[in-house]
């Protein structure tokens, strides 16, 4: 098994969706001892966002600047740990009712017409082949889950799991502690719920 681990929060040893994702995958790798584990930490280390170039390469265009040949290869590189992985873990903290910029970035070196995704007679459809667990371990400082007043903005797990179903990734769960700044009482409850959710996986 490969589980591909996708941290982008870039609050460091501060972040919550770090350490969801931290204990996901420690409890991957206890169900699975065999399970390798390929980790980007794009809060950290963000990718180059995509610029013009980058477009006019996926559209076939003659590429002659050598930094834009090398990232081209590693957001390919990208691509291929996609469609190797078994189990995908991602991190995504809610930044202004959305996902992180460092995110959105790795987002979009995978999802590539042509290569995860394409349009055909019935509509667009994911490349991806079936058959992968994505675990997203999401961090908000408000409560925003179904029924919340403020459930209209969210736009960080409805976004994902819209994008990731896009290229074929529909078996999503999401890992969520929010609620993170009403105070400490309700931040500790919202890190047990989380990790007793952990806990609880068994695939």
């Amino acid at each position: 098994m490969k589980i591909l681990h996708i941290d982008s929060s870039i609050l460091g040893d501060h972040s919550v969706s770090r350490k969801l994702t931290a204990s996901i995958v420690a409890r991957e790798k206890a169900l699975h001892p065999d399970a390798t584990v390929v980790h980007h930490d794009f809060g950290a280390n963000p990718l180059r966002y995509l610029s013009g170039g980058h477009l006019a390469a996926f559209q076939g265009a003659i590429v002659d600047d050598a930094s834009l040949t090398a990232d081209l290869v590693q957001g390919s590189g990208h691509i291929d740990e996609v469609f190797e992985a078994d189990v995908i873990v991602i991190g995504a903290p809610m930044y202004n009712f959305a996902i992180p910029a460092q995110l959105k970035g790795w987002i979009d070196r995978i999802v590539v017409a042509g290569k995860t995704f394409r349009y055909g007679a019935n509509g667009p459809e994911g490349l991806v082949p079936s058959g992968k667990k994505v675990f997203i371990g999401s961090a908000r400082g408000g409560i925003y889950s179904a029924g919340s007043p403020a459930a209209g903005l969210d736009h960080q797990e409805s976004y994902l799991k819209a994008v990731l179903g896009f290229i074929g990734l529909t078996d999503v769960t999401f890992i969520r502690a929010e609620g993170l700044s009403k105070g400490e009482d309700a931040r500790a409850s919202a890190l047990d719920q989380a990790e007793a959710a952990i806990g609880a996986l068994n695939a």
